[in-house]
């Protein structure tokens, strides 16, 4: 855990200090920054969307093997657990829009 802290660390130093280097006098490279925080929100969101859903599913279907009779019980806040994960990668996908600029 320290090794990535010292990686995470390293690296925003490194990204802070060189964007001066790449400066251009004719216009801003904001641009291409927000196509970059756009592609990284837009990965991660769908990594950790993909990761609990994987987690709900798991633990449902564990549940029902457990006990089949109660599988009725769980199947709507199954279905509403699931909904409200992926309506959150849905908007970190709008966010990402928004930082494009497309939206």
């Amino acid at each position: 855990m320290r090794i990535i802290n010292y990686v995470v660390a390293a690296l925003a130093l490194v990204l802070t200090v060189s964007a001066p280097a790449f400066a251009q006098d004719g216009g801003a490279a904001s641009g291409s920054l927000g196509l970059l925080g756009a592609g990284f929100g837009i990965a991660i969101a769908a990594a950790g969307g993909a990761f609990s859903q994987s987690k709900v599913i798991a633990a449902t279907v564990d549940s029902i093997a457990r006990n089949p009779g109660a599988s009725g019980q769980m199947f709507l806040p199954w279905i509403l657990g699931l909904v409200l994960i992926e309506s959150l990668v849905i908007y970190a996908f709008v966010v990402s829009l928004k930082l494009v600029g497309l939206i």
